[in-house]
């Protein structure tokens, strides 16, 4: 089947709760109590325990099937614009890239020199915190990562939702 690596995406989860929710069952099931003087036959749940092995290890391989196909998709395939960088990459950059976004913010924002609390209430000494920086240069530092954030996102989206990979597995 070919399928958008968001698609995968739902694939992915769809697996993950089929895999749960058939683990769950099979916890539910898999004993049962009863008194004394109960039938047991009555109040056996249905449960079979190869069949619900063999439902488990199929779901499980297609679970493994389809990220291993993510995984190739995203370390083969390259964003355009981004020389050469692929998906894997730019999944790794994304918040590399909000970190310094956030650090040249605190930069950007900061005064070119600050009155801070001096030694006491009876001192007379005024201290100053003094960037050893000039600030624009931190803004435009700070301008130029935002844009180059946005433009990974917005191509990691593309990608994302344009792009197809072939992962063979058939659903039930």
């Amino acid at each position: 089947m070919k399928v958008t690596s968001a698609e995968a995406g739902k694939l992915v989860k769809k697996l993950e709760e089929k895999i749960s929710a058939l683990q769950a069952l099979e916890e539910k099931s898999s004993v049962f109590r009863v008194a004394s003087g109960e039938d047991e036959e009555l109040l056996r749940p249905v449960y079979d325990f190869l069949e619900s092995q063999k439902k488990l290890e199929g779901l499980q391989a297609d679970l493994r099937t389809v990220k291993h196909a993510i995984n190739v998709f995203n370390t083969t395939h390259t964003l355009p614009g981004f020389d050469g960088m692929t998906v894997d990459q730019a999944l790794i950059a994304l918040p590399q890239l909000s970190a310094q976004k956030v650090k040249l913010s605190r930069f950007a924002e900061r005064l070119p020199r600050e009155r801070v609390m001096g030694y006491g209430a009876q001192s007379n000494i005024i201290d100053y915190t003094i960037a050893n920086y000039k600030i624009e240069d931190a803004a435009a530092e700070y301008d130029m990562v935002s844009d180059r954030l946005s433009k990974l996102q917005l191509a990691l989206d593309k990608v994302n939702h344009s792009e197809k990979m072939e992962i063979d597995i058939t659903l039930e």
